[in-house]
């Protein structure tokens, strides 16, 4: 058996990573014999164990075991032993992308894609499709908060976080599509902002339903310029066949109305933002142009909390108001400062660890008004994934970018130490993709 169909031994190499730990629990509830390998122990691959899954701790050849087929992360190196031991053997393998195609080919893919909100608006439509008394397969890059795990094998179609990273999304053409926005990254991938807008053209091409475009994004509007596709358009700050009007935010709730072709809804959310506005717009409208009637849209718009580390409200410490998010790129970090700001809170302190070396130098300028909702700024050292450093690059790099209301500190010791310099903040962000969110559990006197 040389496929991803019930019955098939499948091993993953990078299993606790979390695209493949979703991967692996749809494949585990569809029928495939699962077992894994990574670097290291996690809570994931612990609860992988739980749901049924073979994991070991740290990569050697005979992990593969009676493997019919081999899976990998991107981040597997291609000398990593598993790797070449299946080689070795002929073994059927696939990457990421050949598997997302392959499950593409079983069931109809409805997708969420852009630089940044995947996770958010997939888990959105996962609710709303919930709602809807409906029960597909589902992967996406977190928890579904009041749902269930990031992986989920069901009936219907597959929602999926579509993910641009290492060109992961090449082979996928899905049925239907919501394009949120697009902004410089995966350059060591893509080369040029150019090629990656061009990736994205391709992937709206290929979807065979509908495209829902968030057309206030200017990535948004190039992308789909350049292909023939008609899409269906929706903004807040231009022309478009779905109008957002009448915003509110609050600290941490939103609401709206959704105008187009079929009448109006009225949307409150659980969380707050303009750019969760805008996910939960497209992901509205995505599941309109499937079929889903309004009163479910917004009741499973209204059930959605959030998604892990994306404006995630930890405690209380000192006067402030403590959050964690996932931003890591420009565009992300200026939305989710403006995001707080518009909420309420009028001296925020941002700690920003930088994520990937390549990612560093290359975008290090456009950082420098990405803060600017921000009070202060406290920037930590980089946070590699594994990149390689040879020219010794930190993340002083990006502190000398945003000027003086900034700080670098080398280690988290050295972030503890400024954050008790600053005493009258009534918010703090913990943003980045990487190990930040462990200093709320650091933070003198502990969060309240």
């Amino acid at each position: 058996m040389s496929t991803l169909e019930p019955g098939v031994r499948v091993h993953i190499v990078g299993i606790g990573g979390a695209g493949m730990s979703g991967l692996a629990r749809l494949l585990s509830e569809m029928g495939c014999v699962v077992s894994g390998s990574d670097a290291l122990e996690s809570s994931t691959t612990d609860e992988l164990r739980v749901a049924g899954v073979e994991v070991h701790a740290g990569h050697r050849a005979d992990n593969v075991g009676t493997a019919d087929l081999v899976l990998w992360s991107p981040a597997v190196a291609p000398d990593n032993v598993e790797f070449l031991a299946a080689r070795e053997r002929g073994l059927t393998m696939m990457d990421r992308a050949q598997a997302l195609a392959t499950l593409g080919e079983r069931q109809r893919v409805i997708g969420f894609t852009g630089t940044h909100g995947k996770t958010t608006a997939t888990s959105m439509m996962v609710h709303v499709l919930r709602a809807a008394g409906r029960d597909d397969s589902r992967l996406v890059g977190a928890p579904v908060i009041g749902v269930g795990a990031n992986g989920h094998w069901g009936l219907g179609d597959l929602v999926m976080e579509v993910d641009e990273s290492y060109g992961t999304f090449s082979l996928l053409s899905p049925f239907a599509l919501g394009l949120l926005n697009i902004e410089p990254d995966h350059l060591d991938h893509y080369g040029t902002p150019a090629a990656l807008e061009e990736a994205f053209s391709a992937l709206v091409a290929r979807t065979s339903g509908p495209v829902v475009a968030w057309v206030d994004d200017e990535g948004v509007r190039r992308s789909v310029a350049a292909t023939s596709r008609e899409v269906v358009s929706v903004a807040s700050k231009r022309e478009a066949r779905w109008r957002v009007r009448d915003s509110q935010l609050a600290r941490r709730s939103a609401s709206f109305e959704l105008v187009g072709p079929v009448g109006q809804l009225t949307v409150a959310l659980a969380v707050t933002g303009a750019h969760n506005i805008a996910n939960a717009a497209v992901a509205a409208v995505v599941a309109l142009e499937l079929g889903v009637g309004p009163d479910a849209v917004v009741q499973g718009l209204g059930r959605f909390r959030g998604a892990p580390r994306r404006f995630e409200y930890l405690g209380r410490w000192r006067d402030a108001d403590v959050y964690e998010d996932y931003a890591h790129l420009p565009g992300e970090i200026t939305a989710t400062l403006a995001g707080a700001r518009a909420a309420g809170y009028q001296r925020i302190t941002a700690v920003f660890q930088p994520h990937r070396v390549t990612r560093t130098e290359r975008l290090a300028p456009s950082f420098a008004r990405a803060f600017d909702d921000a009070q202060y700024v406290v920037v930590t050292d980089i946070y590699s994934a594994g990149e390689s450093n040879p020219r010794g690059v930190t993340g002083a790099l990006i502190a000398d970018a945003v000027g003086p209301r900034c700080v670098y500190a080398a280690s988290f010791e050295d972030v503890l130490g400024a954050l008790n310099l600053i005493e009258d903040s009534d918010a703090v962000l913990l943003l980045g993709a990487g190990d930040v969110g462990t200093l709320a559990h650091r933070l003198p006197g502990g969060l309240g």
